[in-house]
Parts: structure tokens; sequence; C-alpha cells
């Protein structure tokens, strides 16, 4: 009777259970491409339950990678019912070696990466990197959204800034005559998009960047350094030294070859010098593209620590960009690209679209719910973009957020009570999945 009884009890716990979780970072088949065929591949971060009836695509901006999104991602499928996250990174992410990120060891790290003795990968030795552009990254994408639209699962593409604009493009995309928006069940744009929210090419800027990018400077150099590499490498060691020894004296205040603009002028912790780095009100305008709302440095301590108390908590932060397998950002990210989505702005085959090869031929037939976010970096221009898709197009279900409150990055990793972002999308996705 006893035994019969715990067995009973038991079975019911299993069954009151949640779905088992799944996170794993897992390579897929890309479409070929030019340059070797190892490259035909992307990289996704996959998460929330294995039993799961629709999956939320999501694309890294300009030298973003999958674990900048990770953090909101979580939030989204603890939230969110049967609905995983995939976030892709681009084939580009094969080319980082991240060996001494992985041991996770910020001594090793600092001498590996900031002594140089990383392999490096220079324009000159992959010119092929100069056609990676926007329809190599949709034809890439469509092989993840594909394979996640299988056994009649719905997608909703969207991106975070660039990222964002890819979702755009991939919707107006003509697919040998299939338009991009008939895989898709939504969009979801954080912080980008086109119709506006960013730059735009003409042909005459077009032809000559082009004539740049093929003759050898293929990737994006976001310092200016001659290393397009080292924005992330900074990136990573730094959050390395602020999650495993947050409280001691800085270390990367005291490297030379970090630009002065960066370093605090007085003695810091490690933690305090990560959050200097990319606070809004010390980071310089230059790099709002990084800019997060986390807190400031103490008044006080020798060395000055870090006091959150905005949007974004600093340890949060340090713990996603010091993560591998995936890491937060890019580390070489094509120039083509950013050229092509730039082309891609008015959403229309203008000269410097055809110029470039773009087939953006099904903005008009964009017909499925449309979720924007708007920070202060954008000031409005991605609401006022997704007004603007949302005229010009087929679109019904409409939802828009102005928040003029956070920075570029706080959507991705603020604490969920203080994230309008994932306050205001999970809604959205409900009422989808509904």
């Amino acid at each position: 009777m006893r035994a019969a009884l715990i067995l009973a009890l038991a079975g019911l716990l299993v069954a009151a259970a949640p779905a088992a979780g799944l996170e794993r970072y897992v390579p897929m088949k890309g479409a070929p491409g030019a340059g070797p065929a190892k490259y035909d591949r992307v990289f996704v971060q996959q998460l929330g339950p294995r039993r799961h009836d629709r999956v939320v695509v999501l694309v890294p901006g300009t030298n973003g990678g999958a674990g900048g999104i990770t953090p909101v991602a979580r939030d989204i499928v603890a939230r969110v019912p049967r609905t995983q996250v995939w976030i892709v990174d681009r084939r580009e992410q094969a080319f980082e070696d991240t060996s001494v990120f992985a041991t996770g060891d910020p001594e090793a790290a600092q001498d590996y990466y900031l002594g140089f003795k990383y392999r490096r990968v220079l324009g000159a030795d992959v010119p092929y990197v100069a056609e990676w552009g926007l329809e190599q990254q949709l034809q890439d994408l469509r092989r993840v959204v594909l394979r996640a639209r299988r056994g009649g699962r719905e997608v909703i593409l969207g991106g975070h800034s660039a990222g964002a604009s890819t979702a755009v493009a991939y919707a107006a995309w003509d697919f040998r005559g299939r338009p991009g928006v008939r895989d898709l069940a939504g969009l979801v744009l954080i912080d980008g998009g086109l119709l506006g929210s960013f730059s735009s090419s003409g042909v005459e800027r077009a032809r000559s960047e082009l004539a740049e990018i093929r003759s050898g400077e293929v990737f994006l150099d976001l310092l200016g350094l001659g290393l397009p590499e080292i924005n992330g490498i900074f990136a990573q060691v730094g959050a390395l030294w602020a999650q495993k020894r947050p409280d001691e004296p800085s270390v990367l205040q005291q490297y030379p070859p970090l630009p002065a603009f960066l370093k605090p002028p007085f003695p810091v912790t490690n933690e305090a010098q990560f959050g200097y780095a990319f606070d809004e009100t010390t980071s310089p305008d230059e790099l709002s593209l990084i800019h997060i709302r986390a807190g400031r440095l103490a008044a006080g301590g020798d060395p000055s620590g870090w006091e959150d108390g905005e949007v974004t908590p600093i340890r949060r932060f340090a713990r996603a960009y010091a993560a591998d397998r995936p890491n937060a950002t890019e580390w070489y990210y094509p120039r083509r690209l950013l050229l092509d989505i730039d082309a891609a702005s008015s959403l229309r085959q203008t000269p410097a679209a055809s110029y470039l090869g773009l087939r953006l031929l099904h903005g008009r037939r964009i017909d499925v719910p449309l979720y924007a976010y708007s920070t202060a970096l954008t000031k409005g221009r991605v609401a006022r973009g997704a007004k603007r898709l949302a005229r010009m197009s087929r679109i019904e279900e409409l939802s828009i957020v102005d928040d003029r409150g956070t920075s570029h990055l706080d959507p991705l990793s603020a604490a969920p009570r203080r994230n309008d972002f994932l306050k205001t999308v999970v809604p959205f996705l409900k009422r989808l999945a509904r």
C-alpha cells in the first residue's frame, strides 16, 4: 500500500514537472559561398523547452555575437510557453581564435590576447570575405529558418541593431521567386531595422566602397587601430577580469595600448573599469553602439569600485561578455555586409541595391505582425521606420515601443524587472502564440 502511494506521488510529480530545457551551441550548414567550403556554416545558440511550437530566431548586430543576446533570450523562454529562441552567429565567427578564452582564466587571456599571441586573420589572406554581404547572410539565415520550421513550427524572425535590419531584408527578399516573409509568422526588431533607422548608401558610395573592400580592406575596424578584432578582445578580457576578480585593482587600466579615453582618471577596480568603458555617461559618444546604462564609479575607495543603480547590472553584463561558445562579440565583421545593409535602407531596388546585387522585391507584401523597440541611440528612427514599413506593406498588427531611457545594449542584458523590452515583447509573443 505504502509503495503504491509513493509510486503514485512520483507519477504526479513527473507529470507536473516542466518540459526539459535546452541550451546548446551548435554548427549548422550554411549556403555555398565564396571561399573554402569549410566556412559554409553558421553557429546557433538554442535555448528553451524541448517541446515547442515556435522558434524566435534572432540575429546579432554589427560586431555582435550570440552571447550578447543570451541573457534576454533566457528571460524570454522562461516567460513564453512552448517557445525556443535561436541566436545565429554568422559564418565569420569561425575565424576567431578563442582557445584561451575558453579556459575562463583572465591572466592567461591577458597574456595570450593582449600579448598578441593569438591567430590573427588578415583581410589580405581572406579576399573572398569581400563577397560575404547581405545575400550570403540571408542565404545562410534561410537554412536556419527552414530548419526551425521543421515539424510545422512557426518562426518569428528578429534581431538587434543591424540584425534587425537583416530581419526586415529577409522578409522582403526574393528567394527564387518566393518572398522571405512566407517563411515567417512575425518580426521582432530590437533597436534596428530599415527605412531610415541607420545610414543609407547611394550608388556612388556603393561603387567606391566596394572597390576598397575588394582591394583587401574586408573587415570593419570599429576602433580605427588597424586591428579589427581588438574591440572584441578588449571587451572579453575586461569582462573576464570583472567577473573573476571584480574588486582587485584594474589590470586593463595599467595596460598602455588600451585607448586613454577608456581609462578612468583615478585608480579603479576591474569591475569599475569594465563599467566605465561601457556606461553611456563615461564611454565616448563614438562608441554609442556598445553603450549601457549601468551606474557610476563609486565616490570613494582606493581603488574605486562600481555602483549599480540603473537598467543593466554590471555583473550580469560582465557575465555575458566573459562567456565563450558563444561569446558576445564578432571579431571580424565584413564591411560588405554593412555596406549592403545601408544600401537596403529604403527597402526598394534603388540603383545602389541593384549595383550590389540585392533582391528587395517584396517589401510591400510583408503581412506578418511587427514588434519594434527603439532606444536613445536611434532617437525614434527605429519607431518611425517601423511605422513607415507598416504603411508601405500589408502589416495589420503593429507594436512599437520608443524608449529613450535605455541605451543600445540595455534590451539584451537589463535586469528583467527593469527591462521594458522584455516586458513588452513577451505579451506580443504570447499574442502570436494564441
